[in-house]
């Protein structure tokens, strides 16, 4: 099995201030690029989240972000990680993302998930529904992707769902990815959100808690894709985790991520700490981590 790598970009604190963030996020862009990661993804988050620094740290609106990334790259997938599906409407939802498939000739991921950042949410003003309303969107969002990436412009005149109706599915341009842009569900929620994967996704997200953690959601994801007649094996899993250059040595990273490939990851999409101020840090990572974990 051939491990892929992809970077999570969840950090705009860089030197410079607000008129540097660009030119720096065109660097690290680049840099991942040419160093042989597979995917590159920014949050869907408007306030930077617990664990990242305060809710006034610098923080980029994530579709926009892609697109200029887009522009800065010509090999990696692009994608969020993840959506929160109330904070677009469907149709909106899967617009955008077909946008950023086309304009990047056919590299966009479509990461979305039930969503969790109340404060965020009420703190700029977008209405917050409880967490089953939340699922029930977001599997209106899947089936819509499904529908309008179906082929040509549009091949369902309507989508009657359980919290929306669209009169005319039509997707013109069409996704340049085939048979569509994969669909990646983010978490790990045992009762509906592996269920949603195994329906409707083409990749899992977990998060890196332990070798065990991944194994026992792995399992439990493929309970799911048994009971819909899913293979498992079509599904990608992917583990969200992160790398500090400075405090853990390269060998013992290595072995950290060698695990959760061992219990199931295929696709190991990490954070590098202080990759702003120093992106020839992707290099490294690249040459001492990917290389010998690939």
């Amino acid at each position: 099995m051939t491990v892929k790598f992809g970077l999570q970009i969840n950090n705009f604190t860089w030197p410079g201030g607000a008129e540097n963030i660009g030119p720096t996020l065109a660097r690290v862009v680049r840099t991942a690029d040419d160093a042989g990661f597979d995917s590159i993804w920014v949050m869907d988050h408007f306030f930077q989240i617990r664990g990242g620094g305060p809710p006034e740290a610098p923080m980029l609106e994530g579709m926009t972000a892609l697109g200029f990334m887009a522009a800065h790259s010509e090999k990696a997938r692009l994608g969020l990680m993840v959506g929160g599906v109330h904070y677009r409407q469907a149709g909106l939802w899967i617009k955008a993302t077909t946008t950023l498939d086309v304009l990047s000739n056919g590299r966009a991921w479509f990461g979305i998930g039930a969503a969790w950042n109340e404060f965020e949410s009420k703190g700029l003003g977008f209405v917050f529904p409880p967490l089953g309303e939340r699922f029930r969107q977001l599997e209106d969002a899947l089936r819509m992707a499904h529908e309008m990436w179906s082929g040509g412009s549009g091949t369902h005149g309507r989508y009657d769902g359980r919290t929306v109706t669209a009169t005319h599915l039509i997707n013109s341009p069409q996704s340049i990815s085939r048979p569509r842009v994969p669909i990646l569900v983010g978490g790990g929620g045992e009762r509906r959100t592996l269920r949603l994967v195994a329906q409707y996704a083409d990749a899992c997200n977990l998060f890196d808690r332990s070798p065990e953690f991944v194994r026992d959601k792995l399992a439990i994801l493929r309970g799911h894709c048994e009971a819909v007649g899913r293979p498992y094996d079509e599904i990608e899993r992917t583990v969200l985790s992160s790398i500090d250059v400075e405090a853990e040595p390269f060998a013992a990273t290595v072995e950290r991520l060698g695990a959760l490939a061992e219990a199931g990851a295929q696709h190991l999409i990490v954070s590098v700490r202080g990759v702003g101020a120093d992106p020839s840090r992707l290099e490294r990572v690249a040459s001492q981590v990917m290389q010998p974990l690939r």
